[in-house]
């Protein structure tokens, strides 16, 4: 794992520390390995370093297919957001999550 997948997962994901919510890491789901998966959720969390900088494109056909063939949400944060702002991660996580168990 980076550094920033291993703080997210040690401190935010790990052990149902995330609103009691059940993640896997390094999931693969067709050709891909994702980052984190939550499966009653059907979300993916995607952790982009400086490498994805350059295959946006790639990573946005990635994406399209786990969404469109497999019904899955996405969620992307950079390396950077996790190692020096990770408040803002959870929360967001944490609206995304609600909004999973509460569509509108």
């Amino acid at each position: 794992m980076t550094k920033a997948e291993s703080k997210i997962w040690f401190v935010l994901l790990r052990d149902r520390k995330l609103k009691n919510i059940k993640f896997t890491r390094q999931k693969p789901i067709d050709k891909f390995i994702v980052d984190f998966y939550c499966p009653s959720l059907r979300l993916v969390v995607e952790i982009d370093g400086e490498s994805h900088l350059y295959s946006l494109a790639k990573d946005t056909e990635r994406t399209k297919i786990l969404e469109n063939k497999y019904c899955l949400k996405v969620v992307r944060y950079t390396n950077q957001e996790v190692l020096f702002n990770l408040d803002y991660v959870r929360d967001n996580l944490e609206k995304i999550i609600q909004g999973l168990f509460n569509p509108s």
